[in-house]
């Protein structure tokens, strides 16, 4: 009995403190105090701030824009054919454009091969010895030589005879012409100065004086006249016959030269030496080096692509002569870098391999690129910034930015865009 109520008193005890803990607990965790006291606030951890330098600049193809051009010799042609279109990929060699001189320069390949021809059946000819009836047939030419000048001279002589004798009777015409001319003058002066005295006398009229005299000064005229053109009968004759004497002795020239060449020829037909072999054989060379040459000149009428690239601007449509510019500018678009015109005070915190973000409203996102190259010559701001206040003498140093193959392929049609670069250092 003792055990049980002292085991029902430890049991009431311990139940007793249970409730005196959770009271005090709940007390505190409903409380006033507890439940409008502020909470603790957390530290404030500052992030560190980026820098970095801005510069305005611009995309271009990675390496320098070609401007296709023809070659100094072909500098006043046209264009008579255009093979391609703005944004045409291109590879190296590929036809961009045909010159109007293409027609001339293939005319003059498929002569120069005819010359070939002819200097190879010359040589084979010299090789195989001359033929029976060579003889005769250089015999022929040289008789026919010979009466080619004589008549030629005749009729050349012929013609100096008949300008000697149209001289002779324009000239005597028109001394005749002068001759009587100048009685009509000496008649008229005569009657000028006979009125003269009579006006002075007062028996005619000063008006009847002029009128008579009038008619000396046009007769002093029309013998000025006369002897001008005869002067020019003399002259434009006597030019005649000078040329056409000299047309004679040039006749006479090349005909006799002719005659020794082909008396030349004659004598030496019958004998095939060593030296006529090497003349041959030298003319076909000669023959051969002028087709490649007239080869070569006709290939410059194709205008090529020196190197693989897009064809970012045309200068120079069908019809039109290449200008300064050249035909059409290639750049190599698959791989794009942005120049960034950085101010000279900012140019010594950049750093190759630097991140560099690209802006501009042109573009659909922001491009991204690293710093690849920095210049080494301060010049002149050419990039103007958006800001007017800004100062457009600033010095600069231009800084090439390398963009990722991602942001080379956005910026691929969009050369000479101007952007803002952003450069992490």
């Amino acid at each position: 009995m003792g055990t049980e109520w002292k085991s029902s008193k430890t049991v009431a005890l311990l139940a007793t403190t249970l409730l005196a803990v959770g009271g005090v607990t709940a007390y505190s965790l409903v409380s006033p105090k507890s439940l409008f006291s502020e909470p603790e606030t957390p530290p404030v951890v500052e992030l560190p701030q980026m820098e970095t330098v801005t510069a305005v600049g611009w995309l271009e193809p990675k390496g320098e824009v070609i401007q296709l051009a023809a070659s100094e010799a072909a500098q006043s042609s046209r264009v008579a054919q255009l093979l391609v279109n703005e944004g045409d990929w291109v590879k190296a060699g590929d036809a961009i454009a045909i010159l109007d001189s293409r027609d001339r320069l293939q005319a003059a390949v498929e002569q120069a091969r005819a010359q070939v021809q002819v200097a190879e059946a010359g040589l084979a000819q010299v090789k195989a010895g001359a033929k029976t009836g060579d003889i005769s047939a250089a015999s022929a030419r040289f008789s026919r030589t010979q009466a080619e000048l004589e008549g030629q001279i005749i009729t050349q002589r012929a013609a100096i005879a008949t300008l000697e004798a149209q001289l002779q009777g324009e000239t005597q015409a028109q001394e005749a012409t002068l001759n009587r001319i100048a009685a009509e003058l000496k008649d008229a002066q005569t009657n000028c100065q006979r009125y003269q005295t009579l006006q002075a006398e007062g028996a005619i009229s000063a008006q009847d004086r002029d009128t008579i005299c009038l008619q000396a000064d046009t007769t002093q005229q029309r013998l000025e006249e006369a002897q001008a053109n005869l002067n020019r009968i003399v002259t434009s004759r006597s030019e005649q016959i000078n040329e056409a004497q000299a047309n004679l002795n040039r006749t006479i020239n090349t005909v006799e030269r002719q005659i020794e060449e082909s008396q030349a020829s004659l004598e030496a037909i019958s004998e095939v030496r060593p030296v006529d072999i090497q003349l041959a054989q030298a003319e076909l060379t000669s023959a051969q080096a002028a087709l490649r040459q007239a080869e070569a000149d006709l290939e410059l009428a194709y205008i090529k692509a020196p190197q693989e690239g897009r064809v970012m601007e045309i200068h120079t449509y069908p019809g039109e002569i290449i200008n300064s510019e050249g035909i059409v500018e290639l750049g190599q678009t698959q791989e794009m870098t942005v120049i960034a015109e950085v101010y000279d005070s900012d140019v010594v915190k950049i750093r190759p391999g630097q991140i560099v973000q690209v802006t501009s409203d042109a573009l659909p996102e922001n491009l991204t690129g690293t710093v690849a190259q920095i210049g080494l010559k301060v010049k002149q701001q050419s990039a103007l910034e958006i800001d007017p206040t800004q100062n457009v003498d600033a010095r600069v140093v231009e800084v090439q930015i390398a963009l990722d193959p991602a942001s080379s392929e956005l910026a691929a049609g969009l050369s000479n865009l101007q952007v803002l670069v952003e450069i992490e250092l």
